[in-house]
């Protein structure tokens, strides 16, 4: 804020949170989305929208779901499907953007090994057609450029030390 910017943070003290952060000014500030299913009957803070110099803005950080027979799959696919739901109610209003940690591989070529991730969350068909029912209300995919190697990941596990090894993910 002491170098001009405002801030609008969501976090519940856990490990997920978000935040928006412009120099244009900050509006019409929502915390969490309308209508969010909760996980283990608490809500999460994943969402939060503001208006910054004319455009809406979205902070999103999707649920990552873990494993497609955990409860948190379920979770995730809801929660996306609320995410619509919000979208298509504001997206028609001018200009709009929803940014973040979509946690969902689009393509196959958005992982660095299809093989290893075919029975993992972030590339199973419903959440990239939940993913695609986003896209479907007139946003556009926005690809980043590739930073050391040739494909645009935005995503490699720290632990394993992907980074170095180009073994990522475009989430």
């Amino acid at each position: 804020e002491a170098l001009g910017y405002e801030v609008a943070a969501y976090g519940l003290g856990r490990w997920h949170g978000v935040g928006i952060v412009s120099r244009e000014g900050l509006s019409d500030v929502v915390r969490g989305l309308p209508g969010e299913p909760q996980f283990d009957g608490a809500s999460e803070a994943r969402a939060i929208g503001a208006t910054c110099g004319g455009v809406r803005v979205w902070s999103v950080y999707v649920p990552n779901g873990r494993e497609p027979e955990n409860p948190h799959y379920a979770y995730k696919l809801e929660w996306l499907e609320a995410l619509r739901s919000l979208v298509a109610s504001e997206v028609s209003d001018g200009p709009f953007a929803v940014l973040g940690d979509f946690n969902v591989a689009p393509t196959d070529a958005d992982v660095w090994d299809i093989a290893l991730f075919a029975e993992s969350t972030h590339v199973t068909k419903p959440e990239r057609d939940a993913l695609a029912r986003l896209r479907d209300l007139g946003l556009s995919d926005v690809f980043p450029r590739p930073l050391k190697y040739d494909h645009p990941f935005t995503y490699w596990d720290y632990r394993a030390g992907n980074f170095p090894n180009n073994k990522g993910m475009r989430i």
